[in-house]
């Protein structure tokens, strides 16, 4: 009895030898998060999320990858620009596993080989702009940035999906010059935005004077054309009443007693017109005859029928 206990002590170490494998060989895989797994050395699977066993003391997880988007600084970069100015640039570079047996196998640490493929091609886009560009087009540094690492790390298993510079920093002196150049140019835009406001301002007001000349000459016209028309209306109804009355004297004339009225009223008049003279100061002379009312009218008569006659 005593020799089978050797035995039993080795059968029990190995069975316990057997169950801390197949405890081992139990893998529970989290969400997002893949295993590579080996087989003496060989790949063979890859264990996605859930619940796996693998081969006891033959199979092993070789490689562990999180699936989930990470952010990796990129550090600062020297970088000379087309105009051959040296600033220093850095970004967040943004990535994710979308293949982990490539990841694995593809390259050694494709951490360090993105983040240096950053570097490399931001130095390249960087070289490809003037200075100032590189302020202004960010986002197309960003985006040619971005396709190009994502290019080449395809082979690897990896996906960009984003790049954003962080800070573009400049020597001092190329500061002072940038600093001055904006002033000088915010000074040249306020000079034109003051000069196009005076312009429009003239240009208001002489549109306004003339408007003001031209209603002041319409209404100038108007004027005259209503006093035009007023004179024109006086003098037609002046010649009208004067053609019916002298209608209606030729009428009188020719009526009975027509003449010995004419003649009636011409001599009043005359003799009025001598009451005039009477009271004026100056002296005036006339023949005897004519203050002979009866002579006044005998002479009228003599001139109408003068009239008459001719």
């Amino acid at each position: 009895m005593i020799a089978f206990v050797p035995i039993i002590i080795v059968f029990g170490l190995l069975g316990l030898i057997v169950l801390v494998g197949i405890i081992r060989s139990i893998r529970i895989v989290p969400a997002q998060t893949a295993m590579v797994i080996e087989r003496l050395g060989k790949y063979v699977h890859t264990y996605q999320a859930g619940f796996h066993v693998l081969v006891p003391f033959i199979d092993r997880v070789r490689y562990h990858h999180s699936l989930k988007e990470h952010a990796v600084d990129v550090p600062t970069q020297p970088c000379f620009t087309w105009d051959n100015v040296k600033i220093e640039v850095d970004g967040v570079l943004y990535y994710r596993v979308v293949d982990p047996v490539k990841a694995s196998y593809g390259i050694t640490h494709y951490r360090y080989g993105t983040v240096q493929l950053a570097q490399t091609t931001m130095r390249s886009v960087i070289g490809k702009l003037e200075l100032d560009k590189t302020f202004e087009e960010r986002e197309k540094i960003n985006t040619e940035i971005m396709q190009a690492v994502d290019e080449a790390t395809d082979p690897w298993g990896i996906k960009i999906t984003r790049y954003e510079i962080q800070n573009i920093s400049v020597p001092e002196d190329i500061l002072t010059a940038m600093e001055i150049q904006v002033r000088a140019e915010r000074e040249r835009r306020a000079a034109i935005a003051r000069s196009q406001g005076e312009m429009e301002s003239k240009i208001n007001y002489s549109v306004g004077v003339m408007e003001e000349a031209i209603n002041r000459s319409e209404g100038e016209k108007e004027r005259r054309i209503n006093e035009a028309g007023g004179r024109a209306s006086e003098i037609r109804a002046l010649a009208k009443a004067t053609a019916e009355g002298i209608e209606r004297v030729a009428d009188s004339l020719n009526a009975q007693g027509g003449q010995d009225a004419l003649v009636l009223r011409i001599s009043e008049a005359y003799i009025a017109e001598l009451e005039k003279l009477g009271k004026q100061s100056t002296d005036v002379i006339l023949p005897m005859d004519l203050s002979d009312i009866n002579t006044v009218r005998e002479r009228v008569k003599a001139m109408l029928r003068r009239g008459a006659g001719a």
